[in-house]
């Protein structure tokens, strides 16, 4: 009797287990069933027109890789000029203000100091000296052919004359320095003040004195850019620099503006920074005056053209952090309506309204919806959270 009790317990529960795989297999394949279904989505034709779905195939188009960096706009050393006095002094008068354009050789101060003065003094002094000094040589030279002076005499001349001669040399290359016209002066007029000029033409960007201020040889007293001839800097990573040409072509932007620049990469930086990026030097394609140093852009360098598999950028939408695209499955209107089936796409090069695009399968012949794909996904979220609730 116990074991006919015994067997009956033992085939009930083979039989409860049994059911249960069963119930737990039929739930797994409802919950596959659902999760495909839910990459397919189906239009009524009033929802079709509503959306404006359009339909198109994949695109063979010239995109070129590109590498995106920033920058700024630069100066090349030569174009950015500092303006500093050559003798201290006080600052007599000055008409210079930020942003003037000036040309090479204007006036931008004048300076005033007792001790140019004296060296113009001087100046004409050694001049007068050298010349009777002259004279005295020749005399002792003449004394020596006919063997009438000593040569002690003759050494004592010489010697004088050249110290003289390398004194005014010294004083002359001072006093240049200061813009000084030599012809005014050895006429006599001796200048209570001295200019300074532009070196260059360009734009006043600094102005750090005044009139009455004084100034000595270390103080900045004007900055003069000359903006005919800025350059794009741009910072890129380690990694990316071996992506990269001298010659090559590269797009930019600047904060303020929404059209693009073009310019060329001209020099690649030889030192890796501490934080581990190269500064690429690049020439603009057209030089433009209004520009100022110091812009910030963004920027992409074009490594080259390829012809690769591209859709319209709204042909691709993201999802949970992966992009998608729809094809069109079916257009039976009477029996299932418009369907369409999100696939799974990974993007490339993306380029003047084009992306790059790459399956697991082949799918050149097969229509993609390129316009109204936002609102296909809008309604598979919309149906996915429906199935979770």
């Amino acid at each position: 009797m116990k074991s006919i009790y015994k067997n009956f317990y033992v085939m009930l529960f083979t039989i409860l287990v049994s059911a249960c795989g069963e119930s737990k297999k039929e739930l797994k394949t409802e919950q596959e069933e659902v999760h495909n279904e839910s990459n397919i989505v189906t239009l009524t034709p009033e929802q079709q027109q509503l959306i404006g779905v359009s339909l198109g195939g994949i695109e063979q188009k010239q995109l070129s890789g590109t590498t995106k960096v920033n920058g700024m706009l630069d100066l090349p050393p030569q174009s950015l000029v500092s303006v500093s006095t050559p003798l201290e002094g006080i600052v007599k008068s000055t008409d210079m203000l930020q942003g003037m354009r000036v040309k090479k050789g204007a006036l931008v101060a004048v300076m005033q100091n007792p001790e140019y003065i004296q060296m113009q003094q001087d100046y004409l002094d050694y001049k007068s000296q050298l010349q009777y000094l002259k004279l005295e040589l020749d005399r002792q030279e003449e004394l020596a052919r006919e063997n009438v002076n000593s040569r002690k005499a003759l050494q004592k001349a010489r010697s004088e004359y050249q110290s003289v001669s390398a004194r005014l040399l010294g004083q002359r290359s001072k006093l240049a320095l200061l813009n000084i016209n030599f012809k005014a002066l050895e006429s006599g007029q001796i200048l209570k003040t001295f200019n300074l000029y532009a070196p260059i033409s360009g734009y006043v960007t600094q102005v750090n004195t005044n009139v009455g201020a004084f100034a000595s040889t270390t103080d900045l007293l004007f900055k003069i850019a000359d903006t005919e001839h800025l350059h794009a800097e741009l910072t890129v990573f380690e990694k990316d620099v071996p992506k990269l040409k001298i010659g090559q072509k590269v797009r930019f932007t600047l904060a303020n503006e929404e059209k693009e620049r073009m310019a060329t990469v001209y020099l690649i930086g030889r030192e890796i920074s501490k934080e581990r990026t190269v500064q690429i030097h690049c020439h603009l394609d057209q030089e433009d005056t209004q520009l100022l140093p110091g812009m910030y852009l963004k920027a992409y360098v074009e490594s080259g053209m390829n012809k690769v598999s591209a859709l319209p950028d709204e042909a691709i939408v993201g999802f949970e952090g992966k992009e998608y695209v729809f094809i069109a499955k079916s257009n039976d209107q009477k029996n299932v309506g418009f369907q369409y089936e999100m696939l799974e796409v990974k993007k490339g090069v993306s380029e003047q309204g084009y992306t790059q695009v790459s399956f697991l399968t082949d799918l050149e012949s097969r229509q993609f919806v390129i316009k109204g794909a936002y609102d296909l996904m809008s309604k598979v979220k919309n149906e996915g959270e429906e199935h979770g609730h």
